[in-house]
């Protein structure tokens, strides 16, 4: 007998665990000829159907997940149109709700699973080819032979410290940019918009569990690990062996944790302090900074311990933390969404990611969303439309100031420009967000050339004022110094100066020197060196003149 998985992501950096992480419990006892067919949801359906008929597969079994749900579908259709006698069953996420409407939509499907498939999948391969039987597989939902609907609750795994890591696995991708590491599953907190909302009790692997699977990770060269952690500082204690752990892998590993900034107590921060540089990149679930949003979508932890905890972790210039806020939470309207950004550009966020709620299935906040007086997409990804505080336009207002955050804020070239405008410059986002509309910028995909021309731009326009901070941070982006931005540079035979103020790098005289001038004389301004002789295009050294240097 044949399995065959369908490994469909939505770019090849990406990489599902789930197939590693069945076949690691059975690959040693499993009677089957496990196979797989990988591709992006960009692919062509047709060639990727081709590869699986190639195959003559008994069983094809696939995850399913919001961003490529309607390739999946497309492409198992056509499959099990081809090998009729093929059993196909879906796990995932997107099983995680109610699933009889599913399957009668698509009867092309055996049956679907909901939950943790580690010890009940294997149980369904022992008996696939034999429906009677399927009563007794925890999480399995099918329709019988009488179209009668079943369902078997939800799978959960009852020994997850037992489990063989899914790095045992052949199938296990080290090919691509980051691994996957799940360190923990289950979540402490309740948050109604989350699939692991509510999910107790929380299991956690032995810290020497950790270390073996990463030696295995390390061995194998990867150099970014993303731990798979709701929210790795739940336990505090626990927090603290993960990070003198992670400390054993530095400078080889970076770390991607999700961090919950209102539960960080001194002895914790001391850890974080003492953290080198580099090591650690930190998700802060923030959500929003109002507390009737918060206490609506079931959070726990106090806002004003988040917000210092996230002060804190922005203060420190060793950790890159990253905060997100969700547009389409009930109660939370756009002006509360413009002034959150400015606090948390104030704080000096390394990145600040803003996300249109998605009601996924099985969260409380779906089930709710009439209550709540929340229209979403009722087709994948599960999009808000509206709510009582967001109008439509409201929330693609919110979409479209994400792309801006994306493309301006979260591009360090141009970060610091746009942080000062956002802060100093009242009802800037708007008003960028409608240049850029108008010009119909928004949503086309912008180079890092291209962002800087466009702030360049607007800021000659509207805002003279940050005309030199604007081509000053075109030159240290190492752009081209004969575009618009550095129109003002001077750069043939440029001398130093008897005096200047040195900002950056140490001046040595085989530099190549331009100079920006900031007054009407020529006389005042900042001065950047490059290496003559490398292919470097971003400077080296940096100096500034003022009017009392001759």
């Amino acid at each position: 007998m044949k399995v065959l998985w369908i490994d469909l992501n939505s770019s090849y950096a990406h990489s599902s665990l789930a197939l590693p992480a069945l076949h690691a419990q059975i690959k040693d006892k499993s009677p089957y000829e496990w196979e797989m067919v990988s591709a992006t949801i960009n692919e062509n359906v047709g060639m990727v159907v081709e590869r699986i008929i190639d195959h003559q597969p008994d069983i094809i079994a696939a995850t399913m997940w919001l961003f490529n749900h309607e390739q999946l579908l497309h492409i198992t259709s056509r499959a099990k149109a081809l090998l009729p006698k093929a059993c196909l069953i879906l796990g995932g996420l997107e099983f995680l709700g109610e699933n009889e409407t599913f399957l009668r939509c698509n009867p092309f499907v055996d049956a679907v699973f909901r939950g943790e498939g580690e010890e009940h999948f294997p149980q369904w391969l022992s008996c696939w080819d034999n429906p009677t039987a399927w009563a007794t597989i925890g999480g399995l939902c099918y329709l019988d032979e009488n179209s009668v609907y079943h369902d078997n609750g939800k799978a959960k795994t009852s020994a997850f410290d037992c489990l063989v890591p899914p790095e045992e696995s052949h199938f296990f991708n080290w090919d691509k940019p980051f691994v996957q590491l799940e360190t923990t599953r289950g979540c402490f907190n309740t948050c109604a918009f989350c699939v692991s909302g509510g999910e107790k009790p929380v299991r956690a692997l032995p810290i020497d569990t950790i270390r073996q699977r990463l030696d295995t990770i390390h061995q194998h060269g990867i150099k970014n690990v993303r731990v798979l952690d709701r929210t790795f500082n739940a336990n505090p204690r626990h927090a603290k062996e993960l990070l003198n752990l992670f400390l054993e892998y530095h400078p080889h590993i970076r770390f991607h944790l999700e961090i919950h900034p209102a539960l960080m107590n001194d002895a914790l921060k001391s850890e974080l302090i003492r953290m080198p540089k580099g090591l650690l990149h930190l998700e802060a679930g923030i959500q929003s900074l109002r507390e009737p949003v918060l206490q609506q979508c079931r959070r726990m932890g106090k806002l004003a311990d988040a917000m210092e905890g996230l002060k804190f972790l922005c203060s420190q210039s060793n950790l890159d933390t990253h905060a997100d806020l969700i547009a389409g939470l009930p109660l939370y309207r756009l002006e509360d969404i413009l002034e959150d950004i400015h606090t948390l550009t104030s704080y000096c966020t390394g990145e600040i990611q803003l996300e249109l709620l998605k009601l996924l299935p099985g969260t409380e906040m779906r089930m709710r969303a009439e209550e709540l007086g929340i229209r979403y997409s009722p087709l994948p990804p599960y999009e808000v439309l509206q709510t009582n505080e967001c109008t439509t336009a409201e929330l693609q207002t919110a979409r479209q100031l994400s792309r801006l955050l994306d493309a301006f804020y979260n591009t360090p070239a141009w970060q610091e420009l746009t942080r000062t405008l956002i802060l100093n410059e009242e009802g800037f986002l708007l008003q960028f967000l409608d240049y850029l509309n108008k010009r119909n910028l928004t949503d086309q995909p912008m180079s890092l050339e291209k962002r800087g021309l466009v702030l360049y731009e607007y800021c000659q326009k509207h805002h003279p004022q940050y005309q030199i901070q604007a081509s000053i941070a075109w030159i240290e982006a190492g752009m081209s110094l004969k575009k618009k931005p550095a129109e003002r540079v001077k750069t043939k035979h440029q001398t130093p100066p008897d005096a200047w103020e040195i900002l950056e790098g140490t001046y040595k005289e085989e530099l190549r020197l331009c100079f920006l001038p900031i007054d009407a004389e020529g006389t005042s301004g900042y001065w950047f060196g490059f290496e003559a002789e490398s292919q470097r295009t971003t400077p080296v050294f940096k100096a500034k003149t003022s009017p009392n240097h001759d």
